[in-house]
């Protein structure tokens, strides 16, 4: 080898290691958050329309648990509740459209299971809702619980993981079901209103919408049963550590103000405090904002626009909505659910 040709060659060993040393030392690089910033324009995927989670009102306003987070996370990264556009996403074509990066972000019911991240290339950014799988069952068949279910009509969305579990279900208990097969939620709520089926199943938070949808809502009733473990959740591409960071730690944050005991109503106490853990919540310590490529006040201006995980919860599920679903297992850790974030510091 030539003096000259191993000078060259150490010389494109420098210059690579200083290009990995600047996207390494780069918290934001140059991907979905910069992008995000350029644009203007949060592009969140949500459902087709579901109660309480993301649905269009009367004005075509877009509103629900899902929804609202969107608006804080725009809120956080660009400043604006207002600067997010809604693109509303089947079942079958929400994870290529992540994908294919027509949304940045889904907050869709969407279930975190291993295939979803290991075989999609996605990540789930942690978990907004605990729910599980139970069945809407039509009052005439007479039916207290799941276990009566043996040889009931059940219609299901295909390709979700509501289908398998269902199969799981009634081969795990000895037990029979017709199954019919939908390509949509839309579709499998129509076939069970029209009598196709006895049982309509899919997670249950989205059955007490499904049944106020009902014409006559008195009918139907959601079984007490829980068949399965659903956990729901924000979900990005799994190629961009940094936006998967902002997109958690966003999640983390409505978690803590609750915690905290911060809300939208009381954010000027909470800038005034003197406790060190509100005051790197309100980022008057700790810089962190700095760390994940967004201003120090972050938190605050994603609280300010939707307010913290409890009055996001009881706004659109809880006793403030017409659904009144009880928190459960969302309630916070140390008031006797799962609800759980780390820290901020």
């Amino acid at each position: 080898m030539s003096r000259v040709s191993s000078m060259c060659r150490r010389g494109l060993g420098v210059l690579a290691a200083m290009l990995w040393a600047a996207a390494v030392a780069s918290p934001t690089g140059a991907g979905t958050l910069d992008t995000v910033k350029q644009r203007g324009t949060l592009a969140c995927g949500v459902s087709e329309g579901l109660n309480g989670f993301s649905a269009k009102d009367a004005q075509g306003r877009w509103r629900g648990f899902d929804v609202d987070f969107c608006r804080a996370l725009a809120a956080a990264v660009l400043g604006d509740a207002e600067k997010v556009s809604f693109t509303p996403l089947s079942a079958s074509e929400r994870f290529d459209a992540l994908k294919g990066a027509k949304v940045d972000l889904l907050s869709r019911n969407s279930t975190w299971t291993l295939g979803r991240e290991a075989e999609l290339g996605l990540a789930f950014a942690g978990i907004t809702y605990h729910d599980g799988q139970g069945f809407l069952a039509k009052r005439a068949l007479g039916v207290d619980g799941a276990l009566a279910l043996d040889k009931a009509k059940i219609c299901v969305e295909t390709g979700t993981t509501s289908q398998f579990n269902l199969a799981d279900f009634f081969r795990a208990n000895a037990m029979t079901y017709e199954e019919k097969l939908f390509p949509g939620a839309a579709e499998a709520f129509a076939a069970f209103e029209a009598g196709q089926c006895d049982v309509l199943t899919r997670d249950q938070s989205a059955l007490y919408g499904e049944r106020l949808r009902l014409a006559r809502p008195s009918e139907a009733i959601v079984l007490p049963d829980v068949i399965s473990k659903e956990p729901l959740g924000p979900v990005v591409r799994a190629d961009d550590f940094a936006w998967f960071t902002v997109v958690k730690w966003v999640n983390f944050a409505l978690i803590n103000a609750e915690e905290l005991g911060i809300a939208a109503g009381n954010l000027d106490d909470a800038l005034k405090s003197q406790k060190p853990d509100v005051r790197r919540f309100t980022g008057a310590e700790g810089g962190f904002g700095k760390a994940l490529g967004l201003s120090a006040d972050w938190a605050v201006k994603a609280v300010r626009a939707s307010g913290s995980y409890a009055e996001i919860y009881e706004r659109n599920l809880g006793t403030g909505s017409k659904l009144a679903i009880p928190r459960g297992l969302n309630q916070l850790w140390n008031m006797g659910g799962v609800l759980y974030a780390p820290p901020l510091r």
